[in-house]
């Protein structure tokens, strides 16, 4: 009698209530759907790999019109990339047991509704070492030319450094 009793009160329910029902199972379905990564996220890592390809080849561009270097490669290795650092708002609020701080991004909308983060400033990435290779490395005053070439664009120190003859 008791299951009878609560099919006939689940109809009445289903039927009063039908649309906000409707409402919740397409939330509940939506919200199912796997989303997109972040663009954003996957921007940035885009534009750390295009600005380190970027080093290398302005390197190898530059270290090629030493006197006697020749047909030149370099390659670098991080050990951690660039950092990017937002703006944060803050608000300070007490409460009974002492301050509390809530800080939230500052964000920033463009005119196709875009949003992006105020960025407060960007750290270079760190490097760990470089590989040079070039024709004229058999040379003493080659390798100490390319060596520190190296050492001040990337800010390496020169025993990180590595400067070897290409086939």
């Amino acid at each position: 009698m008791d299951w009878r009793r609560g099919k006939e009160l689940a109809i009445q329910i289903t039927g009063k209530y039908r649309y906000a029902l409707i409402v919740l199972l397409i939330g509940i379905f939506l919200l199912c759907i796997p989303g997109k990564e972040p663009e954003e996220l996957i921007r940035q890592t885009q534009e750390t790999v295009q600005q380190q390809k970027t080093l290398e080849q302005e390197l190898e561009d530059v270290l090629s019109k030493l006197d006697g270097a020749g047909k030149v490669r370099v390659l670098l290795t991080e050990s951690s990339g660039s950092e990017t650092y937002y703006q944060q708002d803050e608000d300070r609020m007490e409460d009974e047991g002492g301050k509390q701080i809530r800080s939230d991004t500052v964000i920033l909308t463009d005119s196709d509704r875009g949003q992006s983060g105020l960025v407060r400033r960007v750290d270079p990435p760190v490097y760990l070492g470089a590989v040079v290779l070039c024709q004229g490395a058999d040379s003493a005053s080659v390798k100490l030319a390319v060596t520190e070439a190296v050492a001040n664009a990337t800010g390496l120190s020169t025993d990180r450094i590595t400067v070897l003859k290409m086939k």
